[in-house]
């Protein structure tokens, strides 16, 4: 077995001798030497294997706002990084050369848990994020990243379509300090048709991640017109948030793009994603923002209770800063949820791509 391929624990071996994979409600039902719908786990020697553990597709030093992630360290460097393959099966799909991907030549870089949190630390980041392609499917690398980045105090971030199990789903939050979790849409239609996937999974991590655990959590839709982007779902949506997580997880409704098998549908109009905005702040969501467009009035953040600008955005740079040290309104002195420190970082929108040679 070489060094990418690792056991795994969530799998049972069914009646007629295939082994079902347990990480995803998709239960994957494989028979030896075939892959899941993911692509990096598989069955081999009659249980299911991680292939791709310490292998990666790149790594980027990017701002945290890209993630998307206004309320946890503005203005930080993050180093993110992606592997290959994802367990949805999305048609819209913005990252497919990497999630799509059935070539290991993908990925062609390598870097042990050691290496990564030494090199966060040493280029300056203040986090680490698995993005690009979904963590949950690499669980076991990403847990072991995250946990050496807890000894080099880096925090981890997962930016997740939050479609596991239960068990896996408690066990890879408890490594993460924040994460951005994509409701992509709110009706099981648009789920199934177009993702290949089921809501009430999602509904049910988004539940979990804000009442069960400390990991500080942002939301992210992206409008596609005439897919989700309808008055009626937007309000259903938002409502639901509002009832389920409360008024102060910020949501990110995003710009969508003609991309991979939805090359026919025209790039989503700003005045959609701004309406969708208004709707969720009616609803009772705080932080409601703007992204893929240019847009600093739904791109900044403003205190709910006396509408100050708190901090100033122009895409992923930026501006004006305005918390006080405690990371309160200086008019009001409300408090702006969130995970800030007294001072912002400087990073701006640099995308700083690395290179690095694993010793380890």
């Amino acid at each position: 077995m070489n060094a990418s391929v690792v056991p795994t624990r969530f799998w049972h071996v069914l009646d007629d001798g295939r082994v079902q994979c347990d990480l995803c409600p998709r239960a994957c039902k494989l028979r030896e030497g075939q892959q899941g719908l993911c692509f990096v786990r598989a069955c081999e020697d009659q249980q299911i294997v991680l292939t791709t553990y310490g292998r990666s597709s790149g790594f980027v030093v990017d701002p945290i706002e890209k993630k998307p992630l206004s309320h946890f360290l503005p203005g930080t460097p993050v180093l993110s990084f992606g592997t290959a393959g994802c367990n949805l099966a999305c048609k819209f799909c913005q990252n497919w050369d990497m999630s799509k991907s059935r070539e290991m030549d993908t990925l062609a870089h390598s870097a042990s848990p050691a290496r990564l949190a030494q090199a966060a630390r040493e280029l300056g980041c203040r986090s680490i994020a698995f993005t690009y392609n979904d963590p949950v499917i690499f669980h076991e690398y990403a847990i072991d990243v995250a946990q050496a980045c807890r000894e080099q105090e880096v925090r981890s971030v997962a930016v997740t379509a939050g479609y596991v199990c239960p068990e896996p789903r408690a066990e890879f939050f408890a490594a993460m300090d924040a994460t951005n979790i994509d409701l992509k849409g709110f009706s099981e239609s648009f789920y199934h048709k177009v993702c290949g996937a089921h809501l009430q999974a999602v509904l049910d991590t988004l539940i979990y991640v804000h009442h069960e655990t400390d990991v500080w959590m942002e939301i992210t839709t992206l409008l596609i017109p005439g897919k989700n982007d309808s008055q009626a779902e937007l309000e259903a949506m938002c409502q639901w948030v509002v009832e389920n997580l409360g008024t102060e997880v910020p949501h990110h409704f995003t710009a969508f793009h003609p991309d991979w098998k939805m090359r026919d549908i025209p790039r989503t109009p700003a005045q959609t994603l701004t309406r969708a905005r208004e709707i969720a702040m009616a609803a009772g969501i705080r932080y409601a923002y703007t992204g893929n467009v240019h847009d600093a009035g739904g791109n900044s953040t403003y205190c709910h209770h006396c509408g100050h600008l708190l901090i100033e955005r122009d895409w992923y740079e930026m501006g004006r800063w305005q918390l006080t040290e405690d990371g309160a309104c200086p008019n009001c002195a409300t408090p702006l949820a969130g995970v800030f420190e007294a001072n912002p970082g400087n990073w701006g929108s640099q995308r700083q791509p690395v290179r690095f040679v694993d010793n380890n």
